[in-house]
């Protein structure tokens, strides 16, 4: 069902994971994709592999440590279509061995986190919007995190960050509802991209999942698909929503786990 027939959409860091899962799902839905990464060779030979399904995907360059991309990405993106109607806000980063608990963590990776998760999503929607006034409106997604809204001992600069996304996402749906733009957010909770599964051990994700109550990660699909939902009319009357997608995460007592786990031995 092609339910985003001549929309355009651009979307950063879509070359793998949730950004690559978005990107084909949106595609699927008849969207024209724009994938901001920076590895477009690469990323032109994955839009070729689905051409055949008629995918309409073309990489544009994005490197979120370099700002002056986030201009030429849009430009680029217009240039070609005249118009985006859908931004996918998914780039994020974390320093995990620097990113610690407040006294210990490193100040610089505090800050620096906060200028990229952060200052990505407000500049690059500040360069969007304007295109959707322009279009008659559009949908903002912003990809944010469960850690946005449970605290946790340690990744406090990551937390911070995704907690200022969440509201960023609301202070954009308030400002520009009445040029019907949307804006909302998904909050992933634990997911099974390649990237958490080489790096996370066993235990931890055993640990982690005792407190999920559907008892398994997020499939990268999983996150694509909510976003689907706010890209498209089938979200239109919503707007300023912060969604968890994460499994019934953070709504369990804190004995949850524990029994959990008792059960399972």
């Amino acid at each position: 069902m092609n339910k985003l027939e001549n929309k355009t959409a651009l979307i950063t860091s879509a070359t793998k994971g949730i950004g690559l899962a978005c990107a084909l799902k949106l595609a699927e839905s008849g969207a024209t994709v724009y994938m901001g990464v920076r590895r477009v060779e690469a990323t032109q030979e994955i839009c070729d592999q689905y051409k055949s399904k008629g995918y309409k995907m073309f990489p544009v360059f994005f490197d979120a440590t370099d700002k002056a991309s986030y201009a030429s990405m849009v430009e680029e993106t217009v240039k070609h279509t005249g118009r985006i109607d859908i931004l996918i806000n998914n780039f994020g980063v974390g320093k995990p061995s620097e990113d610690l608990d407040l006294v210990n963590g490193n100040e610089e990776a505090f800050f620096e986190i906060l200028d990229l998760n952060l200052g990505s999503v407000y500049r690059i929607t500040k360069l969007v919007i304007p295109h959707m006034i322009q279009g008659g409106g559009g949908s903002v997604v912003n990809i944010s995190s469960i850690g946005g809204m449970i605290p946790d001992i340690t990744r406090i600069g990551y937390g911070v960050s995704k907690a200022a996304v969440n509201n960023i996402t609301q202070q954009i749906a308030m400002q520009y509802a009445r040029q019907n733009i949307r804006c909302n957010a998904v909050l992933p909770g634990l997911t099974a991209t390649d990237a958490a599964l080489k790096n996370m051990p066993e235990a931890f994700i055993k640990s982690f999942l005792s407190h999920v109550p559907l008892n398994r990660m997020a499939s990268p699909e999983d996150i694509a698909n909510a976003a689907l939902f706010f890209s498209s009319d089938d979200s239109s009357y919503i707007t300023g929503h912060i969604l968890d997608v994460a499994g019934g995460y953070g709504i369990g007592t804190p004995q949850y786990a524990d029994v959990i786990r008792s059960a399972d031995k």
